[in-house]
């Protein structure tokens, strides 16, 4: 009796170790880049200094992965100071009442061996839309690696309807990412062929 007993309360304690075994990714912002651009009779294009991103799993297989981006929005480089703080201000990011601009997954569909559709909800000025970020991977299988993505949207969709003197400015925003990622525990992620 007392074995059953050890059996059980073993199998009780060690089911949700297994079950917590999943890949743990770390992406470093040192090594990483978030960067804009926008057509205009002076191109608008810079980058952000701060932000956060995280890949995480509830299971190892690619499906179950979420993409988590946190962006300061004040910390806007573009190399010119007038344009950084005409960004900040309200008629662009109005970062003074909203902070962050954000990307969190909903759903991680592969397209081909290399690359995938990252879909989720897309939060600039207080207005969050759903949205798509298009990813290359060269992770399979190694654990680390660079993983890009691009997004376009229409700034005006998003209440960014300002403007700057004597510069025409379109309304479609490009954004690139380039993540230095590495996993750091777990096992490898799974991908569906």
């Amino acid at each position: 009796m007392r074995l059953v007993v050890l059996c059980l309360l073993a199998s009780a304690l060690l089911s949700p170790l297994s079950r917590a075994q999943v890949p743990v990714f770390v992406i470093t912002p040192e090594q990483s880049t978030i960067k804009f651009y926008v057509k205009s009779s002076v191109d608008i294009e810079g980058h952000f200094d701060k932000w956060d991103a995280t890949l995480t799993f509830t299971s190892p297989n690619i499906s179950t992965g979420v993409l988590d981006i946190k962006i300061q929005a004040a910390t806007v480089d573009t190399g010119s100071g007038m344009k950084d703080d005409k960004l900040k201000s309200k008629d662009f990011f109005d970062v003074k009442h909203d902070p962050f601009i954000t990307f969190k997954s909903t759903k991680i569909v592969r397209t081909s061996p290399t690359t995938f559709q990252v879909q989720g909800n897309f939060t600039i000025r207080g207005v969050t839309k759903p949205d798509a970020l298009l990813l290359t991977s060269d992770t399979e299988g190694k654990g680390v690696g660079e993983i890009k993505g691009t997004m376009a949207f229409d700034r005006k969709d998003y209440g960014v309807d300002g403007s700057i003197p004597f510069i025409k400015i379109a309304d479609r925003v490009e954004v690139t990412i380039a993540f230095q990622a590495k996993r750091v525990s777990g096992p490898p992620v799974i991908f569906e062929h």
